[in-house]
Formats: structure tokens, C-alpha cells, sequence
């Protein structure tokens, strides 16, 4: 099992001590390290900061949101970064909610799945380089011809040659999205996961095929009292299953009713949307928030971690704040 250390996206500004404890977490023996976006800082920009002090763990966009940027942008981002990094770059793509696509972005969110399909297809063919870049698709097109196009569109190949077929993961939620992520990608980024319920993606993830990968975001916190160890994870998920989306359309809520908890997810966001905020977050069944963490005494999450590794996940991703806690969680993980 590897072990990610995850930043996130920003919140007012940089975090502290960002690339000091990047450093540390490298030297600990961890195996990569995670940037977000959300409508704020962007995926990219750190990983550059980080690899500048880094020389061997992979830089992931844990995701680089599709909306974001037309797929000939992130591809110029993504090669950028995988030179800075001698070859260290993992794209993690998503197509977020249509809240931030078309509340932020001003783009539409009909289609993701198309989207995304199309968006990497792109993807692999600026990385490879193996001739000047066409594609006719429903979503994008290269050379653009569409409305309000002046017909002077030149098929181009990226002038920076890629150093490989960079690694494209994706962050997916949905038993379709899923499938399609298996289908096209080389990882996969699940907001959250439990090992406890293999059947909710039994189906999606039985055709994985060799060197596929799965990172997942988990709260790993030695502690001696499980129900307080438990409460950021509990937070996290009011948060995301009650606020994240609109009603009917929020991937995090559905995906908590797949998973056995229908009741409890649409009370969570019933409350949220109503301001209950803290009684929302009250709401997260423990039980739930246990499946999908690491806490507890050490022997607990050692005893916990097994069903991990006997699952399909391959690496941990934790927001570990101190290189003592970082040693601590590699020698439980690795020792």
C-alpha cells in the first residue's frame, strides 16, 4: 500500500509550512503527493513549488477540474509539469458539479461522461505526439469549426515534446463514471471508499485491468478516543453530502445511499440545505465514518488497515500536518 500526502485546494491563502512538510513527507517515505482545485487556487502551481524541492515522489492533480480549461491547456500544464519534474506528474481530471461548471466556469454540465471521454482522448493524443492534433467530436473540436469560427483553425502538435504518455486518473463517483474511468484512464480517485462494502463497485471495478491504480483521500489519525478521532471525517462528509450539489443532482449524497445509508444521506442534506449545518454533521452515522477511516490506537488501525490492503485500493492519501505524524503513519502502513 502507498501512501499520499493530500493539500487539498487553498482555503484564504497558501498553507503553512506547504512545501517544508511536502519535504518531510517525501524523506518519511511517502510515495506522492495531492493538489486540488475548487474555485480558488489551482491544481497546478504548487506541484511546481513542490517538485522544485522534491526528487522522487509523483506529483498528482487530485483533480484538476475539466471545465477549467479547454484539453489542449491542461495538456501544455501537464507536460510543463511533467518536465519540471523529470517525469514525476500524475493528471487527475474530474468534471465537478454543475454548480461550480456553470456557476464558476460559465460552462455547461450536461454530458459529463461524453465530456470526459472526449476530454481524454484528446489528452492521449497531445501526449503522444504522432502527428498534428484533429478531433470532431460532440464536445470539443480541433481544429475548431463551429459557430462563429473565422476558418483559419491550424492542426498543431505540442512544441514541448512530452517526456511519456503522462498517467491520466480520474475522480469518479458514479457506477457509470466508474466503469468509464476503467475503461480509459489509469486510476481512479473516489471522493470516498469503504473496504467493508466490496459490492458497490464489484461490478465496475471487475474488468480493472494490470497497473491500474486507486488513491483514495482517508482520515488516518492516531487517537485514544475513536468517536472524537472520527469528527473532522464526519464533518467532511455533512459538508459534501449536504452542501456539495443541489437537490437531486449531488454525486456524494448518492453514492452515501448506495453504499447502505439512504436514509441518513437525505436527512444530512435536508438538514444542511435547511442551516442546520451542525446538526447535519451530527446526523453522519459513526458507523459510517469508522468504514471509511483510519483511527484509533495504533493495534486498531493496523488490525482496520488489513481490509484495505485486501481491497483494490493502492495508495492512502492523508493530510498528515507533522513529519512526526508522517514517520508514524509509514511505519504503521509500511513497517
Amino acid at each position: 500500500m502507498e501512501l499520499g500526502l493530500t493539500w487539498g485546494y487553498w482555503a484564504r491563502g497558501m498553507p503553512d509550512r506547504l512545501v517544508e512538510l511536502s519535504v518531510a513527507a517525501e524523506q518519511a517515505g511517502f510515495d506522492a503527493v495531492w493538489t486540488a482545485e475548487s474555485w480558488g487556487s489551482d491544481a497546478f502551481s504548487p506541484l511546481v513549488l513542490i517538485a522544485a524541492h522534491t526528487e522522487r515522489m509523483r506529483l498528482g492533480t487530485g483533480v484538476v477540474q475539466i471545465s477549467a480549461r479547454t484539453p489542449g491547456a491542461t495538456a501544455m500544464h501537464a507536460v510543463t509539469l511533467d518536465h519540471i519534474s523529470n517525469g514525476r506528474t500524475i493528471l487527475g481530471l474530474g468534471v465537478s458539479g454543475p454548480q461550480v461548471v456553470e456557476g464558476w466556469y460559465g460552462m455547461p454540465s450536461r454530458m459529463p461522461l461524453a465530456r470526459t471521454r472526449e476530454y481524454v482522448e484528446i489528452l492521449r493524443r497531445a501526449f503522444r505526439r504522432e502527428g498534428p492534433l484533429e478531433f470532431q467530436g460532440d464536445h470539443f473540436q480541433l481544429p475548431f469549426s463551429g459557430e462563429g469560427s473565422v476558418g483559419l483553425g491550424k492542426s498543431l502538435k505540442i512544441m514541448t515534446h512530452p517526456l511519456r504518455e503522462i498517467p491520466i486518473w480520474i475522480g469518479a463517483e458514479g457506477p457509470k463514471n466508474v466503469t468509464q474511468t476503467v475503461d480509459i484512464a489509469d486510476g481512479w480517485l473516489p471522493l470516498y471508499f469503504t473496504p467493508f462494502r466490496p459490492e458497490v463497485y464489484g461490478d465496475q471495478l471487475a474488468n480493472v485491468k494490470p497497473g491500474f491504480e486507486i488513491a483514495v483521500n482517508i482520515s488516518m489519525r492516531v487517537h485514544d478516543d475513536v468517536e472524537e478521532a472520527l469528527w473532522p471525517t464526519r464533518s467532511f462528509l455533512g459538508f459534501y453530502i449536504g452542501g456539495m450539489g443541489a437537490k437531486g443532482q449531488n454525486y456524494h449524497t448518492k453514492l452515501m445511499a448506495r453504499m447502505g445509508y439512504e436514509e441518513e444521506a437525505y436527512k444530512i442534506q435536508d438538514l444542511f440545505m435547511d442551516g442546520k449545518r451542525e446538526e447535519a454533521i451530527a446526523t453522519v452515522p459513526l458507523e459510517f465514518a469508522d468504514e471509511i477511516s483510519l483511527v484509533g490506537s495504533v493495534e486498531r488501525i493496523r488490525d482496520r488497515l488489513q481490509a484495505w490492503e485486501e481491497s483494490p485500493v493502492t495508495m492512502l492519501n492523508v493530510a498528515a500536518r507533522s513529519p512526526e505524524e508522517m514517520r508514524q503513519l509509514v511505519e504503521i502502513v509500511k513497517g
